[in-house]
């Protein structure tokens, strides 16, 4: 089953193109990897999947919602990981949580339950009450983390998940999203961190100057992008 599907999307920010038709697919329970230098359109991408962009043309849909017409259904569908933390700075932590549960409509029990496990996880057990600005970006990090994991939805959007967080809160958020993957969530991934992808990803689209140049299993990444990248 297709979860996500991107068709021939064109992304243009002060006449300037970002993204030109961009295509892919994304299948139930897998995980694909965007990869490409800095400013190859990466970020991009995720953030005209999630609207925070708007597409100059071009088609995406979740399952059946489409994006254009069917947009809160769309969104209810989709969570997402940004590479920095958007956090508000009037609310505590406990009161971010809370606001992407009402978002969701999780039910209060799966809530509680999951919160308590992710909370002891990622060791922000006395910070429920501490409002942003007290913390370290790593515990924003672990924060906003926490919110994009809360909820079950089909698809889920990770831009550079490891920046940022200590080697044990790593560790975690590597199980964290493969029990989401085992469970069926389709995972679209961004990172430096090339030496994660083979233990990560399913297959790879690579992006050069907002366009896919590459695209393929995992196991041909190496070979295909050989002189590109470098750990």
């Amino acid at each position: 089953m297709v979860s996500l599907q991107v068709d021939q999307v064109t992304t243009i920010l002060d006449d300037k193109e970002l993204i030109k038709e961009v295509s892919f697919t994304l299948r139930e329970g897998e995980v694909l990897a965007l990869v490409g230098h800095n400013g190859a359109g990466k970020s991009t991408l995720m953030k005209t999947i999630m609207r925070m962009l708007e597409k100059r043309k071009g088609t995406i849909t979740i399952q059946q919602y489409d994006q254009d017409e069917q947009f809160l259904s769309f969104k209810k569908h989709l969570s997402y990981l940004p590479e920095e933390p958007i956090l508000l700075t009037e609310l505590t932590v406990m009161q971010h949580f809370q606001l992407y549960a009402m978002s969701y409509d999780m039910d209060e029990v799966l809530f509680n339950q999951r919160l308590d496990r992710f909370v002891k996880g990622f060791e922000l057990t006395t910070k429920l009450q501490a409002y942003p600005e007290e913390l370290s970006k790593g515990m924003r990090q672990k924060v906003q983390t926490i919110c994009a994991l809360l909820p079950d939805v089909p698809v889920l959007l990770i831009d550079e998940p490891f920046m940022g967080l200590d080697i044990y809160a790593v560790d975690y958020l590597l199980k964290l999203v493969k029990e989401k993957v085992e469970q069926g969530t389709s995972i679209l991934l961004t990172t430096h961190q090339l030496n994660q992808l083979q233990t990560l990803a399913d297959r790879f689209l690579l992006l050069e100057h907002g366009q896919v140049k590459d695209e393929g299993a995992i196991e041909q990444f190496e070979t295909i992008t050989r002189g590109r990248f470098h750990d």
